[in-house]
């Protein structure tokens, strides 16, 4: 009995060594990837995971949705997530905030907004012009995309309280429903919310809010100034495997993407999710290449500062780091 009991123990710590190894080699190859949102906006990503290339570097990607850019980069200030994808204006408010180790943007996804400008009516070549005394949904005041629309809205001689109305109390997520519910004239939306609307009959798309206010680094992938230390070779291969997925997505048409990203948008059928990356390769969103520039970091700057949501303007260079970006060819 005393022998079966010892070599039962033995037998059990052999194979809690087994798995012990088993678990560092798979936390080894694994990134804890948290982004700010589950959308069809980074189709690349999606796209990277379901034609294997990160299985092709050696990666597994445990993927979290944080919900919005305040829990992703706590997530990444607590070692909860590797790797966080969200807009740089996070970084930004983390550096102001004296963090040591706080997060650098390594690589830039998508290089301008995703949402696309809805009315109730359709008009042929809008313009901004004609809009006076309508309400615009505007989202939550100081969200990227209310400060944004707020900067395009303004450019185009419109304020708020003067000659229109921007409407910021209701939260982004849930803007479609209101519009709908009969709540302001024009409303921002990302895809595939916008064109559910113009297929339901509910809404038309009149404008591409990412084109209007031109290139910023929109949503960018982060990492800590440690981890991006000690762990080079991982952020590269991790790199390299999104931007195979960003190579098919701007040469392949929207319906082969449709049918590769449908498993992960399962509520949409693949004739809205193809009109919908069909209006996101018209409004080229995705950044070809990895690296990060500089006059579209200033220009993020320039609305944050157009919203009075930026204390103090930060250096390009603090905030961008570009090291692994400018290897992935």
């Amino acid at each position: 009995m005393k022998k079966f009991v010892t070599v039962l123990l033995v037998c059990l710590l052999l194979c809690c060594c087994a798995l012990g190894a088993a678990a560092c080699k798979r936390d080894e190859n694994t990134i804890r990837l948290n982004e700010v949102t589950h959308s069809l906006f980074y189709a690349p990503q999606y796209l990277a995971m379901a034609l294997g290339y990160f299985e092709e570097e050696g990666l597994t990607i445990e993927l979290t949705n944080g919900s919005g850019a305040d829990n992703v980069m706590t997530a990444l200030l607590t070692d909860e997530a590797d790797i966080g994808l969200m807009g740089c204006e996070a970084n930004i408010y983390v550096y102001l905030q004296g963090k040591k180790d706080y997060p650098h943007v390594i690589a830039q996804l998508t290089k301008r907004d995703g949402s696309f400008l809805v009315a109730r009516t359709e008009q042929k070549n809008f313009d901004y012009s004609g809009i006076e005394g309508q309400t615009v949904l505007m989202g939550r005041k100081g969200g990227t995309p209310a400060m944004i629309l707020q900067y395009v809205l303004n450019n185009k001689g419109y304020f708020d309280g003067q000659n229109i109305t921007m409407d910021y109390s209701i939260e982004f997520g849930v803007l479609g429903p209101a519009f709908t519910g009969g709540t302001g004239d024009l409303v921002p939306l990302f895809e595939p919310a916008a064109s559910r609307l113009v297929q339901e009959g509910k809404g038309y798309i009149v404008s591409s809010i990412g084109k209007d206010s031109g290139e910023i680094p929109y949503t960018c992938y982060s990492v800590t100034d440690s981890y991006l230390k000690n762990h080079p070779d991982k952020v590269e291969k991790f790199l390299r495997a999104v931007w195979k997925g960003t190579d098919y997505a701007l040469n392949h048409s929207a319906e082969e993407l449709a049918q590769k990203v449908a498993p992960y948008f399962d509520e949409s059928d693949v004739e809205l999710l193809t009109a919908a990356l069909q209006n996101y390769k018209d409004a080229d969103v995705w950044n070809a290449v990895p690296v990060t520039d500089k006059a579209a970091f200033e220009r993020m700057q320039d609305i944050m500062e157009n919203a009075g949501e930026l204390p103090a303007r930060v250096g390009y260079d603090i905030i961008v780091d570009n090291s692994a970006a400018n290897k992935i060819k």
